[in-house]
């Protein structure tokens, strides 16, 4: 079991899982080529990148399955925990953030040198720092939906909008067991309104153009485990039930680019002291990752 040590107090790696590169010919391998910055640009994403080995998807399952036990002894660093977030006890998606300040291998995927250097590049080549994780888990038989939405619909409390989302697989991910599905090019519409994320999957369509539901045509981000996909914040994407035999885990990493602040007086995540209207995004609670 984890501790109840605050690991948001340690801004580096805490573990051995990951190894940050010394030199800059040690981070080339982890560049990716122009065309993928290219295909990010021009339709809001970019998949099938290789974030972990077996190992490390082998070390955080195990965090995941503890970290999920409400009487776990770091329950209360959690932002949010829900167990299900769905009203539908039959419909199941486990869904929390702040686990990062839990478990040594998910405050160390922030760290993770495939990450951040992909997190870099695809914000424009600006320093990367951390806005919070999420944990999604959808059980075999029964797992619900995530709804069609925006990440930036939820995050106008911070501006300018310079951020960017990475989903990283811990199993398999297909259309059976509940895959993420993105609209193309759905980053060019603009902010909208913000659905319940685990309500009516379809919801979002209330507020779309007839344009723009013309252009509602979902593709499948089917992914290997360990592989990641990345998208804008304003990426309409969702992802359906999962009523396969197996279980479909992933863990999200939130980022902006340096520079953002807060657009409130109130709390920006749950627990965590306010940092004033207009103040930088930064301390504690928000490390920056990456220089570049």
């Amino acid at each position: 079991m984890a501790t109840q040590r605050d690991l948001a107090e340690t801004h580096e790696l805490v573990s051995n899982i990951f190894r940050i590169p010394k030199t800059k010919s040690e981070w080339e391998p982890y560049r990716l080529t122009d065309d993928q910055v290219g295909h990010f640009h021009e339709y809001g994403y970019v998949s099938g990148i290789q974030l972990l080995d077996d190992t490390q998807i082998a070390i955080l399952r195990k965090e995941l399955a503890e970290v999920m036990d409400p009487k776990h002894p770091g329950h209360g660093l959690f932002y949010e925990f829900h167990s299900n977030e769905s009203s539908d006890p039959n419909s199941v998606l486990f869904h929390s953030l702040g686990h990062w300040r839990i478990s040594e291998g998910f405050h160390d995927v922030l760290w993770n040198p495939a990450f951040l250097m992909a997190a870099y590049q695809l914000l424009g080549n600006k320093p990367v720092r951390f806005w919070h994780d999420q944990l999604f888990y959808k059980p075999a038989k029964h797992g619900g939906v995530v709804a069609w939405h925006q990440d930036y619909s939820y995050w106008t409390r911070t501006v300018a909008m310079q951020h960017l989302t990475c989903w990283t697989g811990l199993d398999d991910a297909s259309t059976e067991n509940g895959c993420l599905y993105y609209i193309p090019k759905s980053h060019t519409w603009g902010l909208l309104n913000a659905p319940e994320l685990a309500g009516n999957m379809e919801g979002i369509k209330d507020y779309l153009s007839p344009g723009q539901l013309a252009e509602f045509k979902p593709i499948p981000i089917e992914l290997k485990k360990g592989y990641a996909t990345f998208h804008h914040p304003l990426m309409v994407h969702g992802s359906y039930e999962n009523t396969s035999s197996r279980s479909r885990r992933a863990f999200v990493l939130n980022v902006f680019a340096d520079g953002t602040i807060s657009n409130t007086d109130d709390e920006l995540l749950k627990g965590v002291p306010p940092i004033p209207k207009g103040g930088k995004m930064q301390g504690k609670f928000f490390p920056l990752l990456f220089k570049g």
